[in-house]
């Protein structure tokens, strides 16, 4: 579609608005990171990188660190269980109540993290009589990581033909072996995308977190909640908050890389069948 020159320039001013609305406040944050005053002042009175050896040195940071990776690894395997075999119910087989189940696999994600908090806890100290700690944690963000893997694969195996899956057990193949050398290859960078997306959500979640972590126990977001409002911590939280955001890119990217792939990979057969089609068509 071609668009006029206004179009173009009104296009790309709305772009600008909107990235300018995302990431301007990240900048200022990035700047802060080398603020040589431990009060927060803007303009900042000089720059200094004083602030990230401490930063690096804390040990209650280097903790709540270690467990939010700890939260995050564990969440995403139970995530990328759960949510393949939720996937692969809803988009290979049929049964009664199927819509009803893939809207309530992805209700989670929509509600007020407040409520799911809320909910969870009060499910594990009053229901269960479960003492809150890290697996209270980990089956929390399980709830909403599930979501990410269950949508990605699902829309994975949707656009693929199920008739391949036939023909595998056609020549013999038993359900294990359609699922390793059929499925699996098909689904497969959905599930690293997935499993990329939920670990970045797990390890930046707050509110669930409060309501499901034990006494003494911190995540690194938490962490940074807690010591934001110590105005000697503030230049180290800033620099924490610096390299959250850093690390948070790396999953978020390799999953965006490992979609367009896909999608170029997808759109090229595609073509290619269309093309097929038309020169064998006499």
């Amino acid at each position: 579609m071609r668009l006029s020159g206004r179009s173009r320039i009104l296009l790309r001013a709305a772009v600008a608005v909107v990235l300018a609305f995302i990431y301007i406040p990240l900048i200022v944050i990035a700047i802060y990171a080398f603020n040589s005053s431990n009060l927060l002042e803007w303009p900042p009175p000089g720059l200094t990188l004083h602030w990230f050896p401490d930063a690096i040195k804390s040990g209650d940071a280097r903790d709540a660190f270690v467990t939010s990776l700890k939260v995050g690894a564990a969440a995403t395997v139970v995530a990328l269980l759960l949510g393949t075999l939720a996937s692969l119910a809803v988009a290979r087989h049929r049964f009664f109540g199927r819509e009803t189940v893939s809207f309530l696999v992805i209700l989670p994600i929509a509600l007020p993290g407040i409520v799911t908090g809320v909910a969870l806890s009060d499910t594990f100290t009053q229901i269960l009589g479960v003492s809150l700690g890290l697996i209270t944690v980990i089956i929390g963000h399980a709830t909403f990581c599930i979501v990410v893997v269950y949508n990605n694969v699902v829309a994975r195996l949707r656009r693929s033909s199920a008739s391949i899956d036939e023909a595998s057990a056609d020549l013999g193949a038993d359900p294990w072996q359609t699922f390793r050398y059929i499925t699996l290859p098909t689904m497969r960078t959905a599930l690293v995308a997935g499993a990329l997306l939920a670990f970045a959500l797990s390890f930046d979640e707050i509110i669930v977190t409060r309501f499901t972590i034990g006494a003494g126990q911190e995540t690194l977001p938490i962490w940074i909640f807690n010591n934001l409002f110590r105005p000697n911590q503030i230049p180290i939280v800033n620099v924490v908050a610096v390299i959250v955001v850093l690390l948070s890119i790396i999953p978020v990217y390799l999953a965006h890389r490992l979609t367009r792939e896909e999608e170029g990979v997808a759109g090229g057969r595609a073509a290619g069948s269309v093309v097929t089609e038309a020169t064998a068509t006499p």
